[in-house]
């Protein structure tokens, strides 16, 4: 199954947690989502979320991480993180929450995938916090 790609940049505010969550929640119930019927879906894939060009990451960056492994979870799928800065490496590791999301390798480039393993993402949001 393709991956679900969020990609959070510019400054986050504890304002744009919301925002970001209702975003990740629209890309999981588009085209893929469990069908209802009572058919079982296939298997789901991971959500990645793409902090490479966050600014300033902080505790609202922090809090958003941990709001939008909640949403995945509650969809049966993982959080996994790419392009993660040392600070944000740092802040995860320091609250705990670098054991329950993904990450992607250190110094930001992200997970590694063999090529076409995934294909292209079902679905892609950019999601610019306010003012950045």
């Amino acid at each position: 199954m393709k991956p679900i790609v969020l990609v959070v940049a510019g400054h986050v505010t504890r304002d744009a947690v919301p925002a970001l969550c209702a975003e990740l929640e629209t890309l999981l119930s588009g085209p893929g989502a469990p069908v209802p019927d009572g058919v079982p879906p296939a298997p789901p894939g991971p959500v990645e979320c793409d902090v490479g060009g966050v600014v300033r990451p902080g505790l609202a960056l922090v809090e958003a991480v941990a709001r939008l492994a909640l949403v995945a979870r509650r969809s049966g799928r993982q959080l996994v993180l790419r392009r993660v800065g040392p600070e944000l490496q740092g802040l995860l590791d320091l609250v705990g929450l670098a054991d329950v999301v993904g990450l992607g390798e250190p110094g930001g480039q992200g997970a590694r995938r063999e090529p076409g393993e995934f294909g292209e993402p079902e679905g892609v949001a950019e999601v610019r916090a306010p003012g950045a």
